[in-house]
């Protein structure tokens, strides 16, 4: 059972520009930063409850500034969806847990839109604010 818009992921080409207006201008908090070794690479700005924003520096021309990458839905009950899903005929990918500490799993809709599906445990930094280390 889906329990809500976790969150939506877009690119940019000014991180720090980004944070201001989110961040300042707009009246969001920062949750936490995705890491490059001491770089910050991207960031979660916190909506309210447990909705969120996720931004990254562009890394390729793949994605262009302002893209929508992926969005994403919290389910209460990571495998018995995948499973729901598997059964209605879609394909699933890439269950794992994320730098973030959550787990996740991905399908694609027909418009070719990434759609990833997050359930949250105490460690996720979604809920304890730690920054991610990223390895990519």
């Amino acid at each position: 059972m889906i329990r809500q818009l976790a969150h939506t992921c877009f690119t940019t080409t000014d991180l720090d520009a980004t944070v201001s207006f989110y961040r300042d201008k707009l009246g969001l908090d920062v949750r936490f930063h995705f890491l490059r070794g001491d770089e910050k690479i991207g960031c979660y700005f916190q909506i309210g409850n447990q909705t969120f924003l996720e931004c990254f520096k562009r890394k390729s021309e793949e994605h262009q500034a302002g893209d929508i990458r992926h969005f994403c839905f919290e389910v209460e009950d990571m495998e018995t969806f995948m499973q729901r899903l598997k059964d209605a005929g879609v394909e699933t990918r890439g269950r794992r847990t994320g730098s973030d500490g959550s787990a996740q799993f991905w399908c694609t809709d027909p418009n070719g839109i990434d759609i990833e599906f997050q359930q949250y445990n105490p460690e996720s930094a979604q809920l304890t604010g730690q920054d991610c280390h990223m390895g990519w």
